[in-house]
């Protein structure tokens, strides 16, 4: 059923605009296409390969806690403060570089930035088994952390770009659940790999880091050819297919998914947007305990009185529980909405979860805290990257409002890097103490988030926003808010700004 809009109030002498007419290609017949049969091929087409992509950025980027089982420290000949600041240096050119990587995915392919990326990274990470000390370490980290720094962002962005925002969260947790996957294999995978030691005079943790460089190098070349690119483009389509896709993203407010030409404009619309900047915050209240968790699950169970590899198949479990979890919530947020209550939900539960880890002095009960903490961090991520996403409009805004948002959340991991010191052990009284903080800011963010876009929406509800539309009678329109010359002007040049836009809770 059509939909009105307008940027004038609801008086007599107010026109509407039918919202669902027709932008793109008016004159295209896309009657006889099936909207579930065709979103099923782009599910299909899209998601997979993208989940595959992250399970090796995520296995790459987190060998390293588990190679650290299996004498990495000791061979290296470096300390544990100098293990700590390797594991920082990854995060600060992945958090710098990501809003710039952003603009130039929208700018370029998908299938060459993203491949491209993934070469890299994967011959950076084949070159950690052949490291000899720890001015390599470092150096290596280094690279990492520019070559995989647009990845995660990149793919956040353009699953935005592929559908609407109910169906975002989803998809996002489908694609990060591979995180979690990675964190389970990962454990399984260093346990089997550790036992090639001493196999071509290189120790077993080298092993680790070779053979997954190897795999990801060659995943990589597959994906010049199998990453698809965005819906105006995409070759896996027919026409109509991509006039249909488009129509059903505008419909749902984003204007721009035909295709934008870049405007520095669009960059400083996200700059001087406030949204921005708390997105920020919430994604440090839960990035800095993502990375925390999932560099140091390893050494926390290890110190609970198990051995290395028990250790690591230890974290199986957890990482498995997370993964069902994610998906689970995922689906949920976006059934029923409200993603505000999800994530407050989730924060708290993380709250007690790290609560216990601070206070408990009994393995059972952390290794009980560590499933609950999983269950918030996990899930958290991508019902929070969906709710941002779907409350900027704009191609260009979203991808350095999502990039900017996301590199600062990983900046936290350089912090959260360091706060699991081997003097802490077993119980990390610090490391817990400071996540459990990150959260609890997290939890802050949430709600102020929330209460700043319900307000907007009543300033808009109330026609404050209404923009002077050329040939709309509207005795509420203001000139502060704009001239503009129709109402598509008007959405496509102010995006979520625009006064018939509405905020998701």
């Amino acid at each position: 059923m059509p939909h009105q809009i307008a940027s004038a109030s609801d008086s007599s002498d107010t026109h509407t605009v039918d919202a669902a007419e027709p932008s793109y290609r008016p004159g295209t017949d896309v009657s006889d296409i099936d909207e579930r049969k065709l979103m099923r091929k782009v599910d299909l087409h899209v998601i997979p390969w993208l989940t595959i992509l992250y399970l090796f950025s995520f296995l790459d980027r987190g060998s390293i806690g588990n190679a650290k089982l299996y004498n990495l420290e000791e061979d290296l000949g470096i300390t544990d403060t100098q293990y700590l600041l390797s594991l920082s240096m990854f995060f600060i050119p992945y958090a710098l570089f990501e809003p710039a990587s952003n603009v130039l995915l929208k700018r370029l392919k998908p299938s060459v930035w993203l491949s491209s990326m993934m070469l890299l990274w994967g011959i950076v990470m084949t070159l950690h088994g052949v490291v000899k000390n720890f001015g390599g370490l470092l150096s290596l980290r280094l690279l990492l952390g520019l070559a995989e720094a647009g990845l995660y962002p990149g793919v956040v962005f353009y699953i935005s770009s592929w559908y609407k925002r109910s169906e975002t969260g989803f998809r996002v947790a489908v694609f990060f659940s591979s995180a979690t996957v990675a964190g389970a294999f990962g454990g399984l995978l260093a346990a089997g790999i550790a036992k090639m030691d001493g196999v071509g005079g290189r120790p077993g943790w080298a092993w680790i880091f070779i053979l997954e460089g190897i795999a990801t190098v060659l995943l990589a070349i597959a994906s010049f050819w199998i990453i698809q690119d965005f819906p105006d483009t995409a070759a896996f389509l027919t026409e109509n297919e991509r006039v249909f896709v488009i129509r059903r993203l505008q419909q749902d407010s984003k204007h721009s998914a035909s295709g934008e030409v870049f405007r520095s404009e669009y960059v400083w619309q996200s700059l001087r947007d406030w949204k921005t900047y708390l997105a920020m915050g919430l994604y440090m209240g839960f990035d800095g305990p993502l990375y925390a968790f999932a560099l140091f699950l390893p050494s926390i169970i290890n110190q609970l009185c198990y051995m290395a590899t028990q250790a690591n198949l230890l974290s199986v479990p957890v990482y498995v529980w997370g993964c069902i979890m994610t998906c689970v919530i995922g689906y949920l947020s976006d059934k029923f909405g409200r993603r505000v209550y999800w994530n407050a939900g989730l924060f708290s539960v993380g709250i007690v979860a790290y609560i216990i880890l601070v206070t408990s002095r009994t393995p059972a009960l952390s290794y009980f805290a560590v499933y609950l903490a999983v269950s918030a961090i996990y899930p958290i991520i991508p019902n929070s990257v969906a709710w941002v996403a779907s409350n900027v409009e704009g191609s260009y805004k979203r991808s350095v409002s999502l990039g900017m948002a996301i590199g600062f959340g990983n900046l936290n991991g350089a912090v959260t890097a360091t706060i699991y010191r081997a003097r802490d052990r077993p119980w990390y009284g610090l490391g817990h103490a400071i996540v459990l903080g990150y959260i609890a800011f997290g939890l802050f963010c949430t709600i102020a988030y929330a209460v700043l876009l319900k307000r907007e929406n009543d300033r808009r509800d109330r026609h404050e926003r209404d923009e002077i539309i050329s040939g709309v009678v509207n005795k509420l329109a203001d000139e502060k808010n704009g001239r503009y010359s129709g109402v598509d002007a008007a959405r496509l040049q102010k995006g979520d700004e625009w006064s018939g836009f509405r905020y998701t809770l």
